[in-house]
């Protein structure tokens, strides 16, 4: 994949944010950080304080379990939203020309939902694989031979 010179490259997962510039050209990519951030998830197990409750019909005759809330995954696609907030901020502000997005399929979905029109016509490229806990140096190779 090519990576031009100022792009961004947002690599993301449910925890963790990673948001890197290409001071290289487009064949050689040097990024650099330039906002990381990470927050605590712990557990739905963690979270939750009840176990699943059971719904019954105004008669009574019918009972069925009721799904319990994942408040993990919860958690997880509002730190996706949130990526996507400061993606749009940050294009609003003409902050990047070029995007590329890296991210596990379940939160490049999420943080698809979330595109502005902006962050989405500049954006040139995802990969879905999850190198959030990678070295910059993996990261760079990941890019170019995506």
């Amino acid at each position: 994949m090519q990576l031009p010179y100022n792009s961004v490259v947002l690599v993301a997962d449910g925890r963790k944010m990673l948001f890197l510039r290409n001071e290289g050209d487009a064949v050689h990519p040097h990024l650099t950080v330039e906002h990381a951030r990470e927050q605590d998830n712990p557990a739905t197990r963690d979270q939750a304080t009840d176990s699943a409750g059971r719904a019954s019909s105004p008669q009574g005759a019918a009972q069925s379990s009721v799904e319990p809330t994942d408040f993990h995954q919860l958690e997880e696609d509002r730190f996706a939203a949130e990526a996507a907030a400061m993606l749009k901020k940050r294009a609003l502000s003409n902050d990047y020309e070029s995007l590329i997005i890296v991210a596990p399929p379940r939160t490049l979905g999420e943080l698809r939902k979330h595109y502005h029109k902006e962050v989405s016509d500049r954006l040139k490229g995802e990969i879905d694989k999850d190198l959030t806990g990678h070295p910059i140096a993996d990261i760079e190779k990941a890019l170019i031979a995506a």
